[in-house]
């Protein structure tokens, strides 16, 4: 939840402090700009998204997610599943060892998992389905499941697998003092906590083809003027940006915008059976709410024209994807009328939202006079700080928001499950729980299939109205290339390689 709140946070209204650097920029050096700095180095407590390249530096994961979203070996070599995907056995790599000297092997695997899973990070659910972790030789790790869990790979190539070393687990300092057997080392006399983060090269790292630097700079800018300063200043080979507001005089600089698409923003329609709306149990209510938005003008308006249009919450990359589903509801008044009229609500309806303070001004008045225009009366009430908590209480059927776009089953529990956080009113309807339990459950091309079907149908059944995809923007100088991460707000830092 705190993830979200800070994407909208950077999204709609920038950050506050700021931290600069000194590093001189050569070919060996690779200096990035960043937005948050980490609030520990211990892997148990660990964190993604935004925070991913300060932990990829010093910790290996178990599986490498390529830039395009698929999964490649890396301290595995090799993983299987037995008959009903309940238990995944993977072959480890034997020739690894963590910075302090202590060897890689499966039962530092294992402990690293159990503890990550009892550990305070964020996303300590990413385990959930994690039963037990077994070393069955140094070599080979068996990791049974309470169920299946197709996303769980995935996890495995995130900070869910960030392997530290086991003889560091109860070290007084590994908040600051990481101990891995990533790429590089953390220079502790050269970091300024909260500011700068300095690593050099880890000689010994067995995968030489990752690492592209002797040293890495991480600067950390929590406001959008200094981090605009260092960019036209030529301080950083690259930056992810808070928002697109800057981009032309980021371009004039000389820097190369290298757009991905991460989450969507429009309205959820939470309270599908009515229970405290009775208007929005009817599907035709909820189409027209579709239809009265004049999406490309709201692109223009607050996302300054960059992103896509969209009617759906799967990604792309999702194999629930159907680029035809993005235009499903054109901006349409007239059919929006016709249709409250068809439900019984041609004299007009009403729907409270939730406003806070992160949405200034623009936003809430634009959703008002959209909706107005055909019939449909706006109240919104300031939610002070506790904007998520009223959310998911839930105080409210509707509400605007900016949402990540992650793969099929996480998105599924994410927003879409009888107990996901993100259906608070824990809508159910029989074929949506058909089609997840097809996904759950069912083989490949089963998963898909059903995955595609099911996005259809919340579509059709108009559980959100999308507006758009707004654009992320990662820069780079012309000295650094860089490939763009499919779903995540950072590049992998093995990504990053010398233009020249």
């Amino acid at each position: 939840m705190a993830a979200v709140l800070a994407a909208v946070a950077l999204g709609l209204a920038g950050c506050s402090a700021g931290g600069d650097a000194s590093q001189a920029q050569t070919s060996q050096t690779l200096t990035l700009g960043t937005l948050q700095a980490p609030k520990t180095f211990a892997a148990n407590q660990s964190e993604f998204a935004n925070l991913s390249p300060y932990y990829q530096a010093v910790y290996d994961t178990l599986i490498r997610m390529k830039p395009d979203g698929s999964l490649v070996p890396m301290l595995a070599t090799e993983w299987t599943y037995n008959s009903d995907k309940t238990v995944l056995t993977l072959k480890l790599r034997s020739d690894v060892k963590f910075t302090d000297g202590t060897a890689f092997d499966a039962a530092a695997a294992a402990a690293n998992l159990e503890r990550f899973k009892a550990g305070t990070s964020p996303d300590a659910q990413f385990m959930a389905a994690l039963a037990s972790a077994k070393a069955v030789d140094a070599a080979t790790l068996e990791l049974t499941l309470s169920a299946p869990d197709p996303a769980f790979l995935n996890y495995l190539s995130k900070d869910a697998s960030f392997m530290q070393s086991p003889a560091s687990f109860t070290a007084a300092d590994i908040a600051t003092k990481p101990v891995g057997s990533g790429p590089y080392l953390l220079d502790t006399a050269a970091t300024v906590t909260g500011t700068s983060y300095v690593y050099k090269r880890n000689p010994d790292y067995w995968d030489k083809d990752l690492v592209h630097y002797d040293n890495l700079v991480l600067n950390v800018y929590s406001d959008q003027t200094s981090l605009l300063n260092a960019i036209k200043s030529g301080t950083l080979n690259g930056a992810n940006t808070a928002d697109n507001n800057t981009l032309t005089e980021i371009e004039a600089a000389g820097y190369k915008v290298n757009p991905l698409q991460l989450n969507y923003a429009g309205l959820l329609l939470f309270d599908r059976a009515g229970t405290t709306n009775p208007a929005l149990k009817d599907v035709r209510v909820r189409q027209a709410i579709n239809y009265a938005f004049d999406t490309k003008s709201l692109l223009q308006s607050l996302g300054q024209g960059y992103g896509e249009l969209t009617a759906q919450v799967f990604p792309p990359s999702s194999d629930a994807f159907d680029k035809s589903l993005d235009s499903r509801y054109a901006y349409d008044p007239a059919k929006a009328k016709s249709l409250l009229a068809e439900a019984g609500y041609a004299s007009g309806l009403t729907l409270k939202l939730p406003s806070s303070t992160l949405f200034g001004t623009s936003l809430p008045a634009l959703i008002t006079q959209q909706l107005k225009d055909v019939g449909i009366t706006v109240e919104f009430t300031d939610t002070g700080n506790n904007f998520i908590a009223d959310l998911l209480a839930p105080k409210y059927g509707v509400t605007y928001m900016i949402l990540e776009q992650q793969s099929d089953w996480q998105l599924i529990n994410m927003m879409l499950a009888p107990t996901a956080p993100w259906n608070p009113y824990k809508y159910e309807d029989p074929k949506v729980d058909e089609l997840i339990n097809t996904v759950h459950l069912g083989s490949a091309d089963e998963q898909k299939s059903a995955a595609k079907e099911l996005n259809k149908y919340i579509v059709e059944q108009a559980w959100f109205a999308p507006w758009y995809r707004p654009q992320s923007s990662y820069v780079t100088d012309a000295k650094t290339n860089v490939e763009v991460q499919t779903g995540n707000a950072y590049p992998f830092i093995w990504s990053f390689s010398p233009a020249s």
